[in-house]
């Protein structure tokens, strides 16, 4: 029988890390278990992704993290900030489609999480300024979703999650369904953000290149359900960007997380 499940926040000193999952499982109604035991830690500033197969956890673990969903055993740490501020969250959650309200415009599609929050409108606006500005959409402030690409959509979604300020940002496969020019100018964008606000990143991804181009650390995980396979740090150095791309370096760390993903798919149809 599965041990209890626990979920809590702990105070912003504890050892430097903003994330801790320990024997995480979660199983579902009908019985399929997707996750775990898992087990993950997320230092703070951290750029970590997680990749595997299809099916494998990865956006359960993200769920687990955001507190969408509860897990069936095991403990999931998240540390608070030191500081409350008034309509802050200490996680923000960027979805595989942008999931916008089409009838309003970006500003108040980035206004969203803080009206929720009941913020005072004139620290609203400036929040919403300065995530605007952040992503390059000052001058899309009055346009609407239908009038954006799809770049551009998830731009306003990541907006959105930054609006609050969060220590932590979660994203799951944001980037999948974008042709690979736009991709790779968001993959930079990212990282200079990143680079910037140093934010706790956990990305999900099953692109091995977009994991190795990210990240400081790649997590690989297995098929069904989800355990900890291997570990890659990527000890390029900053800043990242074409020349780093197009690198013998990148190319070998490619490999090296290539290798590591294959055990994940031995037994899977087709595999």
């Amino acid at each position: 029988m599965a041990g209890p499940a626990a979920l809590s926040e702990t105070d912003s000193g504890s050892a430097g890390l903003a994330v801790s999952l320990r024997g995480v499982t979660k199983v579902y109604d009908r019985g399929v278990s997707a996750l775990g035991p898992f087990d993950l830690d997320v230092c703070k500033g951290e750029f970590v992704s997680l990749l595997g197969p299809s099916g494998c956890g990865k956006s359960t673990a993200l769920r687990l993290i955001a507190r969408l969903s509860a897990p069936t055993s095991g403990t999931v740490r998240v540390s608070r900030p030191a500081v409350e501020v008034s309509g802050g969250h200490s996680i923000g959650f960027v979805f595989q489609e942008p999931t916008l309200m089409p009838w309003t415009s970006v500003r108040e599609n980035v206004r969203l999480p803080l009206k929720i929050a009941h913020v005072a409108a004139a620290d609203a606006n400036a929040r919403i300024d300065r995530a605007l500005a952040q992503m390059g959409l000052a001058e899309f402030a009055d346009a609407y979703p239908r009038e954006l690409s799809g770049g551009m959509k998830m731009r306003v979604s990541l907006a959105r999650a930054l609006v609050t300020d969060p220590d932590i940002l979660l994203m799951d496969e944001p980037f999948a369904a974008l042709d690979e020019i736009t991709r790779f100018r968001l993959n930079n964008d990212l990282l200079a953000l990143w680079r910037n606000l140093r934010k706790t990143v956990i990305f999900v991804t099953h692109s091995v290149f977009e994991s190795v181009y990210l990240s400081q650390r790649v997590v690989v995980m297995t098929s069904r359900p989800g355990r900890l396979s291997a570990e890659i740090q990527i000890d390029a150095p900053e800043p990242r960007g074409e020349e780093f791309r197009t690198s013998a370096e990148y190319a070998g760390y490619c490999r090296k997380v290539s290798n590591a993903l294959i055990p994940s798919y031995a037994g899977q149809p087709g595999a």
